[in-house]
This record gives C-alpha cells, sequence and structure tokens, in this order.
C-alpha cells in the first residue's frame, strides 16, 4: 500500500490518486484479466479524463509493473515474516498458500498466464530473486536424505540461482521440484478445477509437503 502519510500536500494527493487508480485496476482484473486492463475505463469510473490519468501512470505498462511489484513485494515480505525464526520450508508452504487464497488475483498476476507484450524490469525481478533466495534457504536446510533430492547437497552453490546463475545442486532440484508443485497444485484450487471433485484441496496441497519435505516417510 501506498504511503500518503509524508511528503508535500501534492505529493500526498498525487500517492493518493495513484493507489486509487491501483485499487480499480485490481478490481478489473478481478473481473476481465490483466490483458483487458483498461486505463480510460479506470478513468471514467473515478470521474477524470484519460490524459488526466495518464499524469499518473504513462501507459498500461507502468501500471501493470506497479503491480506485479506490489504483489511480489507482498509476498516477499510474507516469505521473511514466515522465515523470520529460521528456515523453514513448511512454513514458506502455508505462508504461500495463505496468501493466494487471500487474494487469487495477486497470486495470478505474476503466476498465472503472462500479460501479451509484457516484460517486467530488472527491479522486479530482483524482488522474485529474492523470493527464491528465501526458499533456498529453506530448502538447503532440508537433511539431505530428503526424498525430492536423495543425493549430497552442496550449500556453497545454493544462493547462485538466486542471483541468476543456476547450479546443479540438489538444494536447487529440491527447490525447483517444491515450487513447481505446489505451485500446480494452487493454481488448479484457485482456478476453480477441484470444485465438486468431493474433497478438501487443503488436504491436498498437505499431502504434496509431507512427500516434499519427507514426511510421508517417516
Amino acid at each position: 500500500m501506498a504511503d500518503t502519510g509524508t511528503g508535500t500536500p501534492r505529493e500526498r494527493y498525487r500517492a493518493q490518486v495513484r493507489a486509487e487508480i491501483k485499487e480499480h485496476a485490481w478490481e478489473q482484473l478481478a473481473t476481465a484479466g490483466a490483458s483487458a486492463l483498461s486505463l480510460n475505463a479506470i478513468a471514467k469510473r473515478m470521474g477524470m479524463s484519460g490524459p488526466a490519468l495518464y499524469r499518473y501512470f504513462a501507459g498500461r505498462d507502468e501500471l501493470i509493473t506497479e503491480l506485479i511489484r506490489d504483489a511480489y513485494r507482498s509476498l516477499a515480505d510474507t516469505f521473511r515474516s514466515a522465515a523470520a525464526s529460521g528456515p523453514d520450508l513448511r512454513a514458506l508452504a502455508h505462508a504461500l498458500r495463505d496468501w493466494a487464497l487471500h487474494d487469487p488475483q495477486r497470486y495470478f498476476l505474476i503466476y498465472g498466464t503472462p500479460v501479451p507484450g509484457y516484460h517486467a524490469p530488472d527491479d522486479v525481478t530482483a524482488i522474485a530473486r529474492e523470493i527464491m533466495a528465501t526458499l533456498l534457504d529453506a530448502c538447503a536446510a532440508l537433511p539431505p536424505d530428503t526424498p525430492a533430492a536423495p543425493f549430497h547437497t552442496h550449500l556453497d552453490q545454493h544462493r547462485r540461482w538466486a542471483d541468476g546463475h543456476p547450479a546443479e545442486s540438489a538444494v536447487l532440484h529440491r527447490a525447483l521440484t517444491f515450487w513447481t508443485r505446489l505451485h500446480g497444485a494452487l493454481s488448479l484450487e484457485l482456478a476453480g478445477h477441484f470444485a465438486g471433485m468431493g474433497f478438501d484441496p487443503a488436504l491436498l496441497f498437505g499431502a504434496e509437503l509431507d512427500d516434499l519435505t519427507g514426511a510421508s516417510a517417516r
């Protein structure tokens, strides 16, 4: 959320308007998806002219970047809080699911279908790497014989992935397995594909997590 309590009156007003624009943008995403995001439609909802709104966001891509940046930052902060007492893969998994269920549109904006023609700037991908670094720390803390990665763990290599240089290691394998399997379960749940199947998606998520952390084998 934007900080609208500091700066000059003009700066505070600008921050308030930008925050309101983003609120309307999230509403649009919830009903029509990111590819249909329209600044002119938002301007109409706010009683502004299109050109007036463009004084706050130069275009659709700048607004999408702000939304994506906010979403990634929110998840990065959530992961950091979950890991505050130490690296814990189970804590991160539950934090991820709670975060996603709280605001599915925010989840789908960063982990759903890419927005056609949009490319995120470097600072956004840097926040994504921050999330991965927290995940890699938690994966490195698991026992080397965890079933998801039953070979020797090279702890000195695990941070390379966060810097954009993947390392061939048990930690990387475990992190990729964790990320793809849990996101797969989450994406299907949030999209409603488990509806009417007669089971609790939370139990499936928990079973996947048990398997990934080796709890099901103990």
